[in-house]
């Protein structure tokens, strides 16, 4: 009687993988995401005291080129033009809005007493985006 010492090959595939290195990858990397996200949290609270700077020199104008002057005095209220003669808010928004009715609109310069709020300085920021003004300067005095 003669020996057949083939192995029998099954036909169907093998259906068993691995994953407990995966697994473990998980959640390592879910205890680092844990660690880190406090962190990164904190960092964005951060009490900051920014720098005095001068004046960034302006590059050289176009002498074609028009512009506007807006802004705040040291007294809160609102100012335009070109002699900075003080107007209410409604004044401002007439004037913004003539401006941006122009062919080619202004630049404008937007321009912040040292001692006024910030908030009067951004209201004037939102009142020329509203007017849909896009070239914008930020003027200021140099530091000598």
């Amino acid at each position: 009687m003669a020996r057949n010492f083939r192995r029998q090959r099954s036909a169907h595939p093998i259906a068993e993988l691995n994953i407990t290195n995966l697994v473990d990858l998980g959640f390592i990397l879910l205890v680092i995401f844990m660690i880190a996200t406090p962190l990164i949290q904190n960092e964005q609270t951060l009490p900051m005291n920014l720098p005095k700077v001068g004046a960034v020199p302006q590059p050289p104008v176009d002498s074609k080129e028009k512009f506007a002057i807006v802004g705040v005095d040291a007294s809160g209220r609102f100012i335009a033009g070109e002699k900075s003669e003080q107007v209410t808010l409604s004044e401002l928004q007439n004037r913004l809005r003539a401006y941006a009715k122009e062919e080619k609109p202004p630049v404008m310069r937007i321009r912040g007493d040292k001692t006024v709020q910030y908030d009067k300085v951004m209201q004037v920021m939102a009142e020329v985006m509203k007017a849909g003004l896009t070239r914008v300067t930020f003027d200021g005095l140099k530091e000598d």
